[in-house]
C-alpha cells in the first residue's frame, strides 16, 4: 500500500462489460487500498446506454475530485479510453502489460484504466488493476514536467 493511501474508486461499465465490472468490484470491495467504490455504469447487458455517457459521468467525477481512481470496462477498452480522454484533466490508458501499467501512472499520473472484457481474462485484469493501485504519481519526477505541459494545453495556457 502506497503511504496506507485508501483510494475512492469509481467503476463503470456499459453492457460489453458487465462481467468483468462485477468481478473487479467484487475484487476492490475486498481491497484494503479501496476506501469505497462508487458504480456509476449499467445494471446488466440488458441496459444498452452508450459507453460514452457512462465513461463521461465516471471521468467528470474524477476531475472534480470526488473519486480519485477509476477502471472502466468494455469489449476493448479503447472507447472507453477515447472517452476519458475527452474530460479535462483526465488521463486515461489501457494498459495489460507490467510495464505500461507501471508507466501509466509513473510518467503519466494515470487516474483511469480502461480494460475490454474481450481481450483480457478476469484474473489477468485483477492483476492489472492491483499492480496499476500499487502506483501513485510522484509530482517532483521528471515525468511532472510533461504531465503539466498537457494540463497546461488543457487550460489554453500552452502555445505551440
Amino acid at each position: 500500500m502506497v503511504d496506507n493511501k485508501r483510494y475512492m474508486m469509481a467503476v463503470g461499465t456499459d453492457d460489453a462489460g458487465v462481467n468483468l465490472r462485477d468481478f473487479i468490484k467484487d475484487k476492490l470491495q475486498n481491497d484494503l487500498r479501496v476506501k469505497e467504490v462508487r458504480d456509476f455504469g449499467v445494471a446488466d447487458a440488458s441496459d444498452k446506454t452508450a459507453y460514452p455517457i457512462i465513461c463521461i459521468k465516471v471521468d467528470e467525477a474524477v476531475a472534480r475530485g470526488e473519486v480519485d481512481r477509476a477502471v472502466l470496462f468494455g469489449g476493448t477498452g479503447l472507447g472507453e479510453a477515447i472517452s476519458a480522454n475527452k474530460v479535462r484533466g483526465v488521463r486515461a490508458a489501457v494498459a495489460y502489460d507490467a510495464y505500461s501499467i507501471e508507466r501509466s501512472v509513473l510518467s503519466n499520473n494515470c487516474q483511469v484504466l480502461c480494460l475490454g472484457e474481450r481481450v483480457i481474462v478476469p484474473m489477468l485484469a485483477d492483476r492489472v488493476v492491483q499492480q496499476w493501485l500499487g502506483y501513485e504519481f510522484d509530482a517532483s519526477s521528471p515525468s511532472a514536467r510533461r504531465v503539466s505541459l498537457i494540463t497546461d494545453y488543457e487550460e489554453g495556457g500552452l502555445q505551440l
